[in-house]
């Protein structure tokens, strides 16, 4: 049976779309960096695969807020990249728009101006958009298992990613970590949109949080309005955790998830990215 199919012009069309659109640079190490399509906006993203040529179960990591100008910084997310890899998932890393080489504001900028607490709610969905377009160049991929995608994010990444898988059915898992614990109490628009989110959730999803984050209560909700929806949901709460290096946080336990405190978190992680994207 021949595999050749002819080529109709919508076909054509839409490879040429793509071709204006998504630009692969070959980067040192382990990675590539990735540019794609955001509404009218240019992404930039990073691209971890395991050894082999799939397709592989992949992983949508979302980093978490930067500041003290660290925007524009680009910050690949290297030991998680790598971390994910050797477990057998490619890992997927969008900076989001207005982080590293993405256009669009920063979150500081957006934020600047009255009506913040609504501001800071769009801005967290107009973030899930870019995390949302992304599934556009995976399918382009013929080394990504489009049937086994799951999301992680952490502090700011973990509420944009409670948003985007709220909003699509792509996703076969979720995993958030300490998603708004840093403006949980300050913003009562992010909690209800937050909650209502993930009432929608019909995914499993893992929430994880340390007890001396600066509150345990938006994973908890979250986690609490996902099982009221319908969906499976997981709740750790570690230990108080002290970083090892310098901080000036009041919140240090919301610092687990960096690179720092993998050990205490990557079997956890592991076991549960395992369960719904290498079995089943």
């Amino acid at each position: 049976m021949s595999l050749l199919r002819p080529f109709s012009v919508g076909t054509i069309l839409m490879t040429t779309l793509l071709a204006l659109c998504v630009r692969v640079v070959a980067a040192p190490g382990d990675f590539s960096t990735i540019f794609y399509r955001s509404g009218n906006l240019q992404i930039e993203a990073y691209l971890y695969k395991p050894a082999g040529n799939g397709p592989f179960p992949t992983v949508i990591y979302n980093h978490g807020n930067r500041t003290g100008g660290q925007e524009r910084l680009e910050q690949p997310s290297v030991e998680i990249g790598r971390f994910l890899t050797q477990a057998g998932f490619a890992a997927f890393v969008p900076e989001r728009r207005g982080f590293g080489k993405s256009q669009g504001l920063t979150v500081n900028e957006e934020l600047d101006g009255p009506d913040r607490n609504e501001r800071q709610v769009r801005r967290g969905q107009s973030e899930a958009d870019d995390v949302l377009a992304a599934l556009d160049y995976l399918k382009a991929d013929p080394s990504i298992n489009m049937k086994k995608i799951a999301l992680m994010g952490y502090s700011l990444g973990g509420q944009v990613s409670v948003f985007a898988a709220s909003r699509s059915d792509a996703f076969v898992a979720l995993i958030n970590q300490a998603g708004g614990s840093l403006s949980w109490n300050g913003n009562l628009l992010l909690q209800q949109a937050l909650v209502n989110a993930a009432r929608k959730l019909q995914i499993p999803s893992l929430n994880m949080v340390a007890e001396n984050d600066a509150t345990t209560e938006a994973v908890r909700q979250v986690r609490e309005a996902a099982r009221a929806g319908g969906s499976v949901a997981e709740l750790i709460i570690y230990p108080p955790y002290t970083p090892p290096e310098p901080y000036s946080s009041n919140a240090p336990g919301h610092l687990i998830f960096r690179p720092a405190g993998l050990h205490i978190w990557e079997k956890d992680v592991i076991g549960f990215l395992g369960h719904y994207l290498h079995g089943q």
